[in-house]
């Protein structure tokens, strides 16, 4: 994969050390919740779910037409379907533009940033609101997510993001390089979340901030999702976390000024809608995706908003200052 001069250098050296690292148990989660080769896991499971998008060049076409745009908001609605989209980065922009910032331009990275299209339209948003990204990284375990996002990247012109295939929980980039860390649907993919917390809080500078949602990642306590969201999300894919364990992470990671706040009603609201249009247009998105990718779709939004309306999960945004 290629990274842009000057940058840092990302990943095929770091991911066999990474691999190790994230194949060892997790703390912090409900139960033991196992955690084999991270790598090929999220891979293959990713693979499934988007196959057309490692074929990039030719599913942008795709939903270009079927969009009508061309520029980031137009492609980031559908692929990322099965994430909250460009709603939920608003949601992060949002709170980024609320909370005091330094007076300069501002470097951030993205974890778990999979193919970039979340990134990419963050960082336009964060500039549109008078937020200037001097650079951004986007954070992927998996190489082939990243080599799809860099060619997005350099077919977008862009000059200032640099794709990073590394562990969430040992990014390369040194302590205290940051102002900003986001994380945008990735949480529930991470086996030891405390870890990634705490890596956060390290590339963070004094003053920096972390934004993430949780989308299927946040139960109440003493909650479990149903097997019939399990059969869509698999154990050893997506982990989950009780409320009280999130919290007792975000603070022992060293993060003060904590906010939570509950997106139930304006996920349900949203994940209906994207059920409508899933439904509506199968065929369209059929055609981009193929027809399982578009099931699968449809059944994975589906179980997610029925765990919502039960309270088996928390949609959630956070926001958390580091001192």
């Amino acid at each position: 994969m290629s990274t842009e001069p000057g940058a840092p250098a990302g990943t095929r050296e770091t991911q066999e050390t990474q691999k190790t690292q994230e194949t060892q148990g997790t703390q912090g989660t409900q139960g033991t919740q196992a955690t084999p080769d991270q790598t090929g896991v999220q891979y293959r499971y990713h693979r499934d779910l988007f196959p057309a998008l490692h074929d990039w060049e030719n599913t942008e076409r795709a939903i270009v037409e079927f969009t009508g745009e061309q520029g980031p908001e137009g492609l980031l609605g559908l692929d990322q379907m099965g994430h909250f989209g460009p709603q939920g980065c608003d949601a992060v922009v949002g709170a980024v533009v609320a909370r005091p910032g330094p007076d300069r331009a501002v470097d951030l990275c993205e974890l778990g940033s999979g193919f970039g299209g979340a990134l990419r339209y963050t960082v336009d948003k964060l500039a549109a609101a008078g937020v200037e990204v001097r650079r951004s990284y986007g954070v992927d375990l998996v190489a082939e997510h990243c080599e799809v996002s860099a060619r997005i990247s350099r077919a977008q012109g862009r000059t200032t993001m640099t794709e990073l295939c590394a562990s969430a929980t040992a990014v390369p980039l040194p302590t205290a390089s940051l102002d900003l860390v986001l994380v945008t649907g990735s949480m529930p993919h991470f086996p030891d979340p405390g870890a990634v917390l705490r890596e956060a809080a390290r590339l963070l500078r004094p003053g920096g901030l972390l934004v993430f949602t949780e989308e299927v990642s946040l139960t109440p306590d003493g909650e479990e999702p149903s097997e019939a969201f399990r059969a869509i999300h698999p154990r050893g894919v997506f982990f989950t976390t009780s409320l009280t364990d999130r919290t007792d992470q975000l603070a022992r990671a060293g993060f003060g000024d904590v906010e939570r706040k509950d997106l139930t009603d304006w996920a349900v609201a949203l994940l209906a809608d994207r059920l409508k249009v899933v439904r509506i247009f199968r065929g369209s998105v059929a055609n981009i995706y193929g027809g399982a990718s578009a099931d699968l779709i449809r059944d994975t939004l589906t179980a997610a908003r029925e765990e919502y309306l039960a309270g088996r999960l928390l949609p959630t945004l956070f926001v958390a200052g580091k001192p």
